[in-house]
């Protein structure tokens, strides 16, 4: 029998080290993404490169800011044209929760319509906040098998999210106090 962990260790090592991100940006968090490509905190040396601008070119996509409901269609288009393997983050609160906006328009969280691999607190969060959630993609990237990627007959692919432990949350938000239930 051949032991296939190196080669799963050099599949992922080479996902990590090359994603190809694709922006989405929708409000106030799209300008702090594209600071995160620029040369002060300089994208390139965790291997995400230059955002590519077409979803066929990419294996990453961020979104960043408030997804209304019309809006959700297209994201889910978008992410459905991602060839796989394909990872997405939600940054900022508004992409995560739907932010301050609780409105009959306001989808309340993007993993309404697509799978979110890492959430990215903040209103809106700094560039130093998406690096972060870029290592801890790529941590999870590492963990994955090759074999998680189940292809249909008819061509379809799906993926198996799997992790260490089943208490694990792929997210980088901060640990905060439960909340207490108020007595009635």
């Amino acid at each position: 029998m051949i032991d296939s962990k190196p080669v799963q260790f050099g599949v992922n090592w080479a996902r990590k080290s090359a994603i190809w991100p694709m922006t989405f940006g929708l409000a106030c968090c799209a300008i702090e993404m594209m600071a995160t490509g620029a040369s002060r905190f300089d994208i390139d040396r965790f291997g995400a490169g230059v955002f590519r601008p077409s979803p066929r070119q990419s294996d990453l996509i961020i979104i960043a800011g408030t997804v209304t409901l019309k809006m959700g269609p297209v994201v889910r288009r978008v992410f459905d044209q991602m060839p796989e393997p394909k990872w997405a983050i939600a940054m900022g609160a508004c992409a995560s929760t739907g932010g301050p906006f609780d409105s009959y328009s306001t989808m309340q969280g993007v993993d309404r319509t697509i799978p979110v691999d890492v959430y990215i607190p903040g209103c809106p969060p700094r560039p130093e906040a998406l690096l972060y959630g870029l290592m801890r993609l790529q941590d999870i990237i590492m963990r994955e098998a090759p074999s998680a990627y189940i292809f249909e007959s008819d061509g379809t692919v799906h993926r198996q999210r799997s992790f260490d432990s089943d208490n694990e949350v792929p997210a980088i938000a901060a640990k905060s106090e439960p909340k207490e239930e108020a007595a009635a």
